[in-house]
């Protein structure tokens, strides 16, 4: 895969650094992803428990990369820290394309491909890379990531999924009477619009506790209501759900990390700021269990939907029971 620019400052501001990933073109013009890294400092990479790991940041739905703590937790155990943004999210969005919208999650095996080689992963499973290989992902791209991971066997060292959308929000038996009926309408009108249902609390919530604004943040890459959704897309997720639902083995330990409780998205209320607003995590939690032989799930009382965006107490249990799992089990120094 071609890279169409060098590695350049980041939006973040140094030492972030981005490079441009060229996907050739589609219905809306030319396609890039964009990568986005920071690396540890020389002692730490020599000398951290993670030295010999890369990470891979997929992030949601209407969001992008921008969680410096996030990525600074990462480098502080000596890893590599990778993030994608995804072709037409954040800095990969260009005029005149539609925010998000692919017809099936699968597609973006070219944009985990393209960033997999500019971070010098050549590896295939009979030839595999020196250095271990964890991929995050969120929400969406935690489904992204669980999927990708299914196909591609001997890839992945561990995957760790923050409130990954792993079940639609009506449940098992609701996706399954309404599936037909997305699939249906995906084929006669795959752009059309749906009416909006995030009503703005979860980015509220975000706010009340500080969270946002934040270094780097930008509300057009992340609008308060999210981007408009679209029947082939919602088809794709859909989808995505039904694979999981029959059953998927990811190949490798996976950690599901879900909030303690979740909100009704549709009234404010104080407890928004520490709960998830947006998928019903009981539900997730069930579905955590057929995506692999090596699950773990772990429940933070008070935590966000991005649980990395939570307010202090919690963010400090998230990245407890990260380190607790990777250096005591999933990725035992080497």
């Amino acid at each position: 895969m071609a890279v169409a620019a060098e590695w350049e400052t980041d939006l973040l501001g140094r030492p972030f650094e981005q490079l441009t990933l060229p996907l050739g073109a589609d219905d809306e013009g030319e396609v890039v992803a964009t990568l986005v890294r920071l690396l540890p400092a020389r002692l730490r990479a020599l000398l951290g428990p993670l030295r010999d790991v890369d990470v891979l940041y997929l992030h949601g739905w209407s969001d992008y990369f921008f969680q410096v703590e996030h990525a600074r937790f990462w480098t502080s155990l000596g890893a590599r820290f990778h993030a994608l943004d995804l072709r037409k999210y954040g800095r990969s969005l260009r005029e005149g394309q539609t925010p998000g919208f692919v017809a099936s999650l699968d597609v973006y095996d070219a944009d985990i491909a393209a960033a997999l080689a500019a971070m010098g992963r050549l590896e295939t499973v009979d030839a595999p890379d020196e250095r271990r290989l964890v991929v995050v992902g969120h929400s969406t791209g935690g489904l992204t990531a669980t999927l990708w991971a299914a196909r591609h066997p001997g890839m992945v060292d561990a995957l760790v999924l923050n409130s990954p959308w792993l079940e639609l929000q009506i449940g098992t038996l609701g996706r399954q009477v309404v599936a037909p009926l997305v699939q249906a309408r995906a084929r006669l009108d795959p752009l059309g619009t749906h009416p909006v249902a995030d009503l703005g609390f979860y980015t509220r919530a975000q706010a009340e506790i500080g969270a946002l604004p934040a270094q780097g943040y930008r509300a057009d890459w992340r609008p308060e209501r999210g981007f408009a959704t679209h029947p082939a897309w919602l088809s794709a997720v859909v989808d995505g759900h039904r694979r999981v639902a029959a059953g998927l083995e990811v190949g490798c330990p996976a950690l599901v990390m879900l909030s303690g409780s979740s909100t009704n998205p549709f009234a404010w209320n104080a407890e928004m700021i520490g709960s998830d607003s947006v998928l019903v995590v009981d539900d997730i939690a069930r579905a955590a269990t057929r995506i692999g032989r090596d699950v773990t799930v772990a429940r933070i009382h008070g935590g966000l939907h991005d649980l990395f965006l939570s307010r202090p107490a919690p963010r400090r249990e998230v990245y407890r029971r990260l380190e607790q799992w990777l250096l005591r089990g999933a990725l035992v120094p080497r």
